[in-house]
């Protein structure tokens, strides 16, 4: 029982606040600044993991030095009888999942400051070369005051070669999981671009745009089915606000924003005026014209998981040519499957939810 505990003889454990597949969040007093806090406690049956102990313990110390108004600060990291925990700044309000159901539609203006909020913390933290890998609603906090702070940078770094990570954590996180993760490789700062873009998603529409009986299938919607049109669900949305999710969640990790920062700079002037008559974009060829990226259909994609999944992306110096009908200009392509690690990966998703 961890409710009235004192944890190094300084932060007593006042109530639960809630917790995952990896650890417990309770509400703690710091007996010594006088503050409330949130401590974070690692469960119990990881202590003896002691590759994941150090990673937890040194990515945590490494997003102590992320100072930005919507990071969620951390103040303390250490460990008492095989108790592995994390002080961080407490958040009075609630995750942004919670915000979206209560207050949806949510006007065009206030969904544009959260994401500013969001992008803007992220690209801070890829500054420092740190990549979050599991944004997600869940992990965005907003106080009743309306202002944004992301929590868990650099924890799901620390998980994420160990199986608890993917059998829990990314499993909780698999609608907002990038084509490169949901295929077993390694994220990148584009694959939180990718991510943000799917939040903005959320924020304009009230729900994911994929979603499945089970985590595999929405994992494969990733890899292969197109992000439906939010404009579609809702053409008073903005063509320019659409544009920066098509952008921001193209399959291929190249076409997506550079940095957060170039994303950022997008989000800020989205409401221009002049912007109002936005086309829809589309994604440019280095020659000028454009391409579009091929997407097998999810049919009866989960019913033979043993066989290989094949999609195909435009890529450069590939050997292998066909026409295509316009211009019949020749391009290059280059067939991919699911790799073994990706393959690896969805059967444990599979098993999780079985």
């Amino acid at each position: 029982m961890m409710i009235g505990k004192r944890i190094n003889d300084r932060y007593k454990v006042v109530s639960a606040i809630g917790g995952g597949g990896m650890a417990n969040v309770f509400l703690a007093h710091d007996m010594i600044l006088d503050r409330n806090v949130a401590v974070k406690v690692l469960r119990i049956d990881l202590a003896d993991e002691s590759n994941l102990i150090r990673r937890f313990q040194r990515e945590a110390q490494s997003a102590t030095s992320l100072v930005h108004p919507n990071i969620v600060s951390i103040y303390d990291v250490g460990e008492e009888n095989d108790l592995h925990y994390i002080v961080m700044e407490y958040v009075e309000g609630m995750d942004l999942k919670q915000y979206i159901n209560e207050n949806h539609p949510i006007p065009f203006e206030k969904a544009v400051a959260i994401m500013l909020q969001i992008v803007s913390a992220v690209s801070v933290a890829h500054s420092a070369h740190i990549v979050h890998r599991d944004l997600k609603p869940q992990n965005i906090l907003i106080d009743h005051d309306g202002v944004v702070k992301i929590t868990d940078f650099g924890i799901a770094m620390a998980l994420s070669e160990t199986s608890i990570t993917q059998t829990n954590s990314l499993l909780g996180s698999v609608h907002y999981l990038s084509p490169e993760q949901a295929r077993g490789g390694m994220a990148t700062q584009k694959s939180d671009i990718y991510s943000l873009g799917i939040v903005l998603y959320e924020l304009l529409t009230g729900k994911v745009p994929h979603d499945g009986e089970s985590a595999v299938s929405i994992a494969i919607k990733h890899l292969q089915a197109t992000i439906p049109s939010i404009r579609d669900q809702n053409p008073q949305i903005p063509q320019s606000l659409e544009n920066i999710v098509i952008r921001a969640t193209a399959k291929d990790p190249f076409l997506r924003y550079q940095t957060a920062e170039e994303m950022e700079a997008d989000i800020k002037t989205a409401l221009n005026p002049e912007r109002q008559n936005e086309a829809k974009y589309i994604f440019p060829m280095e020659d000028g014209d454009t391409k579009t990226i091929p997407i097998i259909a999810t049919k009866n994609a989960m019913q033979n998981l043993d066989e290989t999944v094949v999609a195909e992306v435009i890529e450069e110096n590939s050997d292998t040519e066909e026409k295509t009908v316009k211009k019949e200009k020749r391009v290059t392509r280059r067939k991919f499957g699911l790799s073994q690690p990706s393959f690896s990966f969805l059967l444990l998703l599979s098993s999780h939810y079985g």
